[in-house]
């Protein structure tokens, strides 16, 4: 805020009208700060346009036509400063060597995000993945210094090799989460994933795909019926997704 100089304005000697006149010191006026309000307008623009990491799964590299749609279907819809796909090592370079354990791709993960918030100061953090992407995802917003607004689980795998439910991470987090699945995916029987959420401390929401598999291909049979083409049904899943970060970023 800035301040007009202070002013002098002359008053009459109320004892002695014809004795000279007195100047009265006149505070300083508050005056109308361009460069604060654009400061403000240009923050609020920052909140409103988030950056987003968007991990690949287990097996195809941010290069894959998955990776490629929907980035650029995310980066119209949240309005974002810029989606950010990586590949992690051990696929990296066109290597096709079998993932490791989640566990283990966290510290990249991490580094990433980190290098991704210095760049972008001042916009919110949305973490979001494809299947072991987003359990990744999950996994680097537990940590204290990744202030992820929201994540978003393309395709959660909540089943592990031998069947059993991996929810340990989605019980810890903290942040809102917004899960995209298919009603058919076998890694993530909705049934289950439901007691997950209602037993989970944050935020959730979730959005389901009718009639597809992991990765949101919907069978032909269920395009056949009178339920909503490929496209329709992705562009359905991107507008929830749209809504729930939206919301996200103005209760921050």
């Amino acid at each position: 805020m800035v301040t007009t100089r202070s002013s002098k304005r002359k008053r009459v000697n109320q004892n002695d009208p014809e004795k000279e006149e007195v100047e009265e010191e006149q505070p300083p006026q508050q005056g109308f700060d361009e460069k604060t309000t654009d400061k403000t307008a240009k923050e609020k623009k920052k909140m409103e346009s988030p950056v987003v990491v968007l991990a690949h799964g287990a097996g195809a590299p941010s290069s894959s036509d998955w990776m490629v749609r929907w980035k650029a279907m995310l980066a119209k819809a949240l309005n974002a400063v810029e989606v950010v796909t990586f590949d992690y090592p051990y696929i990296a370079g066109g290597k096709r060597r079998a993932p490791p354990k989640a566990e283990k791709l966290v510290d990249f993960h991490c580094d990433l995000v980190r290098k991704t918030v210095a760049k972008y100061p001042g916009h919110p953090l949305v973490l979001a993945g494809k299947s072991m992407g987003s359990r990744v995802s999950c996994m680097v917003a537990g940590e204290e210094d990744v202030p992820a607004s929201a994540i978003v689980c393309l395709g959660y795998p909540l089943k592990g090799v031998n069947g059993a439910v991996r929810d340990e991470t989605l019980l810890q987090l903290s942040a809102p989460v917004m899960f995209v699945q298919d009603s058919k995916d076998r890694l993530c029987p909705l049934e289950k994933l439901e007691a997950v959420r209602k037993k989970m401390n944050s935020a959730n929401e979730l959005h389901v795909i009718e009639g597809g598999d992991h990765s949101f291909k919907i069978g032909k049979k269920h395009l056949q019926s009178t339920g909503p083409n490929q496209e329709e049904a992705e562009d359905q899943a991107v507008q929830a997704i749209t809504t729930f970060v939206s919301t996200c970023l103005r209760e921050r």
